[in-house]
């Protein structure tokens, strides 16, 4: 990477270059115009004399005239060679330039050179009468060589004026710019000191009052100025440390008092589930057990009979049906004891317990609803399933109880008020393999201003009425960090509210935690 100083020297160089490089270029053309110019004007000047004084001297044949007028026309070094020659007879006379500079006789190759040729015309001034006559004609050779040495040393002249001018520039420049450059060199590595070392760098002198060292006392006062921020932020990130461990131990102390919560919240729901549960297999098992005691006593009248009196027919008669009254109603009470027991105990295993396992997913929302009989057989809320009876989940039955358990309660505690019918939907799709679940009722609905906030832990509208907050906050975790699913709602104020669940038929052991939407 170049310095500034670097990156200076070589912008003044490029410009004074740049500059004279123009000059140079268009002096070169002034000089090659004119040299071109001259040329012009001595070839045309040869020719010219030439045919003025060689037409008589071929008209006498005086060769050695010819000769002299054509070696004092090669003086010039741009001629080469000047061929003359005879109408009758051909070449008359010729001179050619040696290579050494000398002028001697023509030889046999033809001159490498521009070559100009004219007539030779003679005319007899002393009769006017007289008609010009063409006696032979001149062929001069002339060379390019002056033109083409004089632009090379021009060239040359010019090369060296522009490396010597930068050299000079180059040399002024370092000596100029050391005086900036120097301070501000010192400055960089005090600076570099400063980042790495902190405080422990000196001051710089400040000695200089001109605009260097100006900038020696800002970056003085600067360097004491950021002492005492570092000793304030050495200060305040001790702090910062202290209070980021204490805030660590607390947000633990948070969290295992959340995971106590929701513990608690699902200990709680199935202690309710217990209780109704219990009350609702004490009817089945009160009467079974009462047609247990009407049958015992008409079978110790029976038995009392049958060693005293003897049976009648009309007695055993009685006795068969009122057999087969109380049988029939152990039976059916005793049958729909077992299925209760059966249904509360599959749901209590399963949110007691993390284990997972197949399971149909008609059947057992089936199972789930019918556990919560006891609670919804109190209102005159009306629950309807839809379900297709071939999916099964590979996934997590007690959480999954838990979700639709809490979804139905909500509904039914929330959705609703006391006395008031209503209906709640429980719909299950296979889409590939995902399965969407839809719970929704027709009750009240949720405000617009809280339906962002539904899933909030500890957020409630009953908060003093038993409402803990826990509730859809443990239906959104166990969906997406359990399930690896999705959870949306959507409510109008008086139309009802409907949750939308979408989780894999196979859950994955991977868990994934994407944002509760809501839409309005």
């Amino acid at each position: 990477m170049f310095s500034i100083q670097s990156r200076l020297k070589l912008l003044f160089v490029l410009i004074v270059t740049v500059v004279l490089t123009i000059s140079g270029s268009y002096a070169q053309y002034s000089l090659g115009k004119d040299l071109e110019e001259s040329h012009q004007r001595l070839r045309q000047g040869v020719l010219t004399r030439l045919q003025i004084s060689l037409p008589s001297a071929l008209w006498d044949l005086d060769k050695s005239k010819v000769d002299s007028i054509v070696e004092a026309e090669m003086l010039p070094p741009e001629v080469l060679a000047i061929r003359v020659y005879d109408a009758s007879v051909g070449l008359f006379s010729g001179k050619a330039r040696e290579p050494d500079g000398r002028i001697g006789p023509l030889g046999r190759d033809e001159p490498v050179g521009d070559k100009v040729e004219a007539a030779l015309v003679f005319s007899d001034a002393t009769t006017s009468s007289a008609k010009p006559v063409t006696v032979g004609k001149v062929t001069i050779y002339f060379t390019r060589e002056q033109i083409t040495a004089a632009l090379q040393h021009e060239l040359l002249r010019k090369v060296a004026e522009i490396l010597l001018l930068d050299t000079i520039l180059v040399l002024a420049l370092s000596a100029s710019l050391r005086v900036i450059f120097e301070p501000l060199k010192s400055l960089r590595d005090r600076l570099f000191d400063l980042a790495t070392r902190g405080s422990e760098v000196e001051e710089l002198p400040e000695r200089r009052r001109d605009e260097v060292g100006d900038v020696i006392r800002g970056f003085n006062q600067i360097q004491r100025r950021m002492k005492s921020t570092l000793e304030h932020t050495r200060e305040a990130e001790d702090q910062a440390r202290r209070s980021a461990e204490e805030t660590a131990r607390a947000l633990q102390e948070l969290r295992q008092t959340q995971e106590s919560l929701l513990q608690a919240e699902r200990l709680a729901s199935l202690g309710g589930l217990v209780a109704g549960v219990a009350h609702e297999i004490n009817t089945p098992v009160g009467i079974a057990l009462t047609s247990a005691s009407v049958l015992k006593a008409a079978t110790d009248e029976v038995q009392a009979a049958v060693h005293t009196t003897g049976l009648k027919k009309s007695e055993v008669l009685r006795y068969l049906d009122t057999a087969s009254e109380s049988a029939s109603l152990i039976m059916n009470n005793a049958y729909r004891a077992a299925h209760l027991i059966h249904s509360f105990k599959q749901i209590a295993v399963d949110q007691t317990s993390e284990a997972r396992r197949p399971f149909g997913l008609k059947e057992y929302v089936e199972e789930i609803v019918s556990s919560l009989q006891p609670k919804l057989k109190k209102t005159p809320i009306r629950l309807s399933i839809s379900c297709p009876a071939d999916v099964v989940l590979d996934s997590y039955p007690g959480a999954f109880a838990q979700v639709i358990t809490n979804l139905t309660l909500n509904c039914v505690e929330h959705a609703f008020d006391i006395d008031t019918a209503g209906h709640i939907q429980i719909d299950a799709r296979l889409d590939g393999d995902m399965v969407e679940l839809h719970v929704k009722d027709d009750g009240k609905g949720i405000p617009p201003d809280i339906l962002d906030r539904i899933f909030d832990p500890f957020f409630t509208t009953r908060r003093g009425q038993g409402g803990t907050g826990l509730g859809l906050n443990i239906v959104y975790n166990l969906v997406v960090k359990q399930f690896a699913g999705t959870i949306t709602v959507a409510s109008t104020p008086g139309q009802g509210t409907h949750f939308t669940l979408r989780i894999p038929r196979v859950t994955p052991q991977a868990e994934t935690e994407p944002r509760p939407a809501a839409l309005a």
